[in-house]
């Protein structure tokens, strides 16, 4: 029994901590006071778990506030310096490795290309094994200082006994990323789906802040999308929720990267959009089974034959000649019909308070052609649900999942209070 109480007053105590610490990053700077208002916990619980996080250097004084009548308030904040967070961006064109205070200020980036079409999991461990060195030194911070690396990857992350990602466009069966990681580092590893964690991202610092249930819909070479539902990420029965770039738009259209066939991801995704523009229409079903229309071997799960940068390049061209060119603007009224039909969807199925479009190529289609894109929703969604769900543009910028895959271990850190 005396066990039992010991382990119930230990596991209050981590609550507590982990409580405090969620308000500090969240909130602060805070006084004492609006702690306690913030928790319900009582101000002498509140005293004793502050003390021990000052204690323990997690939390520092930021200043102070005048009270009414009384002397001056001390505000508290999570110390930006006590740990250092490392976000992994394993993306389709780069390996990225950013090493980040508590704050989420950036202090070391390092950045290797991919070559279009080259997925093999060999290299990648090691591109990442190097990064994590590389930021580490860099930033000139001790490997114990370092909470956790969050890794962000292409395909479905099955969390389990052992981390596996499937990843059909990309060449990967049930690849043991942590395993192989795991041989080359000995901090703490969290691998998700790049675009759950850049959703994450974008739900606790951007666009999707303060709502309760969201969709953060991702446009790039691919298309994904990070439902959130009761504030948490939804994986579905085996975390392969959020693969909304392979739901079917079309019944026997485009052929898709992945095998299928009139996917959304074959008639919105960077590539296809290009595909469309510089190619007649009766050409959309002349592409093989594997995804190669040409046979120039593109199966990468990239859909980028000329690499990311000119593919970037290329998109924002289109949408520079929508202004004065008759087929670059029919393109993007076509893909913002499409865009919107898949809004609809989620729309539908989920009912949202708010879908934020992201991605480099969502946020560059957005900027051009929004309000149609709302348009095509309208004409595709149920009526009421729609009228409720604010559509909008992520605001963390193009390119954040590295930042996305830093929150991975950050949520570990409060959701344990701080416990290593």
């Amino acid at each position: 029994m005396g066990q039992v109480n010991r382990q119930t007053v230990r596991d209050l105590r981590r609550g507590n901590r982990s409580t405090l610490l969620r308000q500090l990053f969240f909130q602060g700077p805070v006084s004492r006071q609006e702690l306690g208002a913030l928790t319900g916990l009582s101000s002498g619980s509140v005293s004793n778990v502050v003390g021990e996080l000052l204690a323990d250097g997690l939390v520092e004084d930021a200043g102070s506030v005048d009270s009414d009548g009384g002397r001056p308030r001390t505000l508290l904040r999570v110390a930006p310096g006590s740990g250092h967070l490392i976000g992994v961006d394993v993306g389709e064109t780069h390996v990225r490795v950013e090493l980040f205070d508590l704050a989420l200020t950036e202090l070391a980036r390092w950045e290797h290309p991919l070559t279009p079409g080259r997925y093999e999991i060999g290299p990648i461990v090691e591109h990442i094994l190097t990064g994590l060195e590389a930021v580490v030194a860099k930033a000139g911070v001790a490997p114990e200082a370092v909470v956790g690396v969050g890794v962000g990857v292409p395909g479905i992350v099955e969390q389990g006994p052992e981390v596996l990602v499937h990843g059909q466009t990309t060449g990967w069966d049930a690849v043991p990323l942590e395993r192989l990681l795991r041989a080359g580092t000995e901090l703490p590893l969290f691998i998700d789906n790049g675009a759950t964690a850049q959703g994450q991202a974008e739900m606790w610092f951007g666009a999707g802040r303060g709502a309760d249930t969201a969709v953060i819909a991702l446009i790039g070479s691919g298309v994904g999308a990070a439902i959130v539902a009761g504030g948490a990420p939804y994986r579905g029965a085996t975390s392969s929720a959020g693969e909304w770039g392979h739901t079917v738009v079309q019944v026997g259209g485009r052929t898709c990267r992945c095998g299928a066939v009139g996917c959304l991801e074959a008639y919105i995704g960077a590539q296809s959009v290009l595909d469309r523009y510089g190619r007649p229409a009766r050409g959309d079903r002349d592409r093989d089974r594997d995804g190669d229309r040409d046979g120039d071997g593109d199966r990468d799960g990239d859909g980028d034959r000329d690499g990311g940068a000119d593919q970037q390049a290329a998109l924002t061209a289109l949408v520079r000649a929508a202004e004065s060119e008759t087929r670059a603007r029919e393109v993007l009224e076509e893909t913002a019909v499409y865009l919107g039909a898949g809004i609809a969807d989620l729309i539908n199925l989920f009912n949202p308070e708010r879908i934020v479009l992201g991605g480099w190529a969502g946020l560059l289609l957005g900027g051009r052609v929004l309000p149609r894109i709302r348009a095509a929703t309208a004409a595709y969604a149920l009526r009421r649900p729609f009228a409720q769900t604010d559509i909008g543009l992520a605001q963390l910028g193009p390119d954040a999942v590295a930042l996305g895959a830093a929150t991975l271990p950050l949520a570990h850190f409060l959701a344990t209070g701080a416990a290593r």
